[in-house]
């Protein structure tokens, strides 16, 4: 390879590296006429003009995607924004579950737009286009379509892809003045979901004793604590120090050792030692949230025992509801003040043995990020209260 075309190489990867932290929505571009019905996810899509004699947009569409042309020989194509709560029919349309399903298009309800191409039932936004210029560059046909119709749902908001990762939009109030001083703002405070409801109010509580900053909260599971953080959404998050990635630094606040959770009747209930191999005897409820769902089940692998996993749940609540309700034992770090679950069941905790690795509590922020002046306070704070 010559130096020339290596250097073009390293700047593909560069741009495309650089490309994914470029957020866009997600769509459905399909098409239906003489040439038959196709449909292809796609993230290049972006308005034109909306001053031609019909407003105009454009997508990029991969040349070997069937779609393609499919489009140019139909003359049209809809292009369906989808929601939030969609990202099903995004990966069905990208080919992911080509294994499981014959024809994309089973995935999701449609009607016809004016052009006769598919639009899905409820997205967040249609477009109907006549396709009016199409040119290949690279390995992408670049379709400008004169939109014709269009459909708007009443509510909804739009699924995002950035960081090679689908997301949502959160709203982020305007700065009122440029003399507003950034250590002057709320301090945004992100919490892993499972022990966010039993930790949280006490160190809100001792906080607020001596200091006026308004807080503002967001309970979540890891990957999302972790968005926020790399986003700027959140100053700080009280999560798990499990599988932190470089970008993000952690204070270590306390160990959560593990324990064992048992209905009051469960046969083991009066067992006072209790071993993991003892418990692979029986079904386990798994909290099934990451990190959290691997980290239990590495407890039994790091012993090469196997768990029979009969339900995993991504609910703290619901997990302890089942095994109250007798239907399986399980593991859990965070251990609330009542000994009963949200439907009233009697449930009792074991210790596992002493050399079980343990789950941290950090508190997370981004490296090398600003933060706010009331951050120090509060951690602090967090750090006074864990140490009890």
């Amino acid at each position: 390879m010559t130096q020339s075309s290596t250097q073009d190489a390293a700047l593909r990867e560069a741009f495309l590296g650089g490309m994914s932290h470029a957020a866009c929505t997600v769509n459905i571009v399909t098409t239906d006429g003489v040439a038959g019905r196709a449909g292809v996810t796609v993230s290049a899509m972006t308005s034109v003009s909306a001053d031609t004699p019909k407003p105009t947009l454009l997508v990029c569409v991969h040349h070997e995607a069937k779609a393609a042309p499919l489009i140019l020989e139909n003359g049209n194509f809809c292009v369906n924004l989808l929601r939030d709560d969609q990202s099903f029919i995004s990966d069905t349309f990208a080919g992911r579950f080509a294994a499981e399903i014959e024809d994309k298009f089973d995935c999701a309800n449609w009607a016809n737009m004016q052009s006769g191409s598919p639009r899905v039932v409820d997205p967040l936004v249609a477009f109907d286009c006549a396709v009016i210029s199409a040119e290949r560059i690279g390995t992408h046909h670049v379709f400008v379509g004169e939109v014709q119709d269009i459909f708007t749902a009443k509510n909804g908001s739009p699924l995002i892809y950035a960081n090679r990762a689908y997301g949502r939009t959160a709203r982020i109030d305007p700065v009122t003045s440029l003399a507003t001083s950034p250590s002057d703002a709320a301090l945004r405070i992100g919490c892993f979901h499972t022990f966010g409801p039993f930790m949280m109010p006490e160190i809100i509580a001792k906080f607020a004793q001596d200091d006026s900053t308004d807080l503002r909260l967001m309970e979540g599971d890891h990957r999302r604590l972790i968005e926020g953080l790399r986003t700027g959404e959140l100053d700080l998050a009280l999560m798990t120090g499990v599988d932190l990635p470089d970008d993000i630094e952690a204070t270590t606040l306390s160990s959560l050792p593990p324990y064992i959770l048992l209905a009051e009747d469960h046969p083991l209930a009066a067992e006072p030692n209790l071993t993991l191999e003892t418990l692979t005897d029986h079904p386990m409820v798994l909290l099934d949230v990451p990190p959290s769902g691997d980290y239990f089940l590495q407890l039994f692998a790091a012993q090469n025992l196997t768990p029979q996993v009969k339900y995993r749940c991504p609910s703290y609540e619901m997990v302890r509801g089942l095994v109250g309700q007798g239907l399986g034992f399980s593991i859990l770090g965070t251990k609330p003040a009542t000994n009963l679950s949200y439907n009233g069941k009697a449930l009792i905790t074991r210790p596992l043995p002493a050399d079980t690795q343990t789950l941290h509590t950090v508190i997370a922020t981004k490296k090398g990020g600003a933060l706010p002046k009331s951050a120090r306070p509060f951690i602090s704070v967090c750090r006074t209260l864990f140490s009890r």
